[in-house]
């Protein structure tokens, strides 16, 4: 299961599989069934869940790219289940929060970079060449189509879906399907949300606050406001006047 070419300093799990020249740092931990490509890099304090898969040329666990890093020790975590393709790369954090995560049942497509402290939700899709800076935070069943570029600090909310080939430099809202230059909201996420399981009533209901937020007149801030002071606010309602409340660099509309 392992092959000759491969070295490894690491204490290896009997079901790993590592293909030819991989290199494996001695502080990274294995869940069971990793399988691990040819030419991969895992090194410094990695934990990777069970039943990952590293591409090719894949490199994990090297230090941030950061300037102020000074040789602390942090992490980098691999959820259970996750496909991490060719030539992807994933740092570790640095001491602003000690680790980079990367949730569960993810698929990081080649050449997508993760940036120190970046933290990702369970079922995200990075297409391929996705490039994220430092400290982006992305919520559960997001997707993001190829070549895009994420300004640091930004947020992406559960359930939103970006177009390939556009900038993100503000927050995107849950629910919401994004594209265009600048990034604005286009529509709900209607297609996505119907494959997660939303019902008939959930889906008319989010379609009327999309309308409320996104078309009627008012300022963004001050409707997310009055749905976050309402009793009769759904959960999914008072998500999205969370999300918009809380922002600090902006969000797009």
């Amino acid at each position: 299961m392992i092959h000759p070419t491969a070295v490894s300093d690491s204490v290896l799990p009997d079901d790993i599989e590592i293909g030819p020249y991989a290199v494996i740092g001695p502080e990274v931990q294995f869940g069971k069934g990793v399988r691990i490509g040819p030419h991969a890099y895992v090194t410094g304090s990695a934990i990777i869940g069970d039943s990952v898969s590293i591409g090719p040329s894949a490199v994990i666990g090297t230090d941030p790219q950061d300037l102020k890093y000074d040789g602390e020790r942090t992490e980098v975590i691999i959820g259970s289940g996750t496909v991490i393709r060719e030539f992807a790369n994933i740092n570790r954090g640095t001491i602003k929060s000690g680790r980079t995560v990367v949730g569960s049942n993810c698929l990081i497509m080649a050449f997508v970079h993760i940036a120190h402290d970046c933290v990702i939700g369970d079922r995200v899709i990075l297409a391929n060449s996705v490039n994220m800076a430092g400290h982006v935070e992305i919520g559960n069943d997001v997707t993001i189509g190829g070549v895009v570029p994420v300004h640091q600090f930004v947020r992406i909310g559960d359930h939103a879906m970006i177009g390939g080939g556009y900038r993100v430099s503000k927050d995107v809202p849950p629910f919401v399907l994004a594209g265009g230059a600048p990034l604005s909201v286009l529509a709900l996420n209607k297609i996505g949300l119907q494959r997660k399981g939303f019902d008939r009533e959930r889906l008319d209901n989010l379609n009327k606050v999309f309308r409320y937020l996104f078309r009627e007149e008012g300022t963004l801030t001050s409707k997310a406001r009055s749905l976050n002071e309402s009793t009769a606010a759904s959960d999914d309602e008072k998500k999205l006047a969370f999300f918009i409340l809380s922002s600090s660099r902006g969000v797009i509309s």
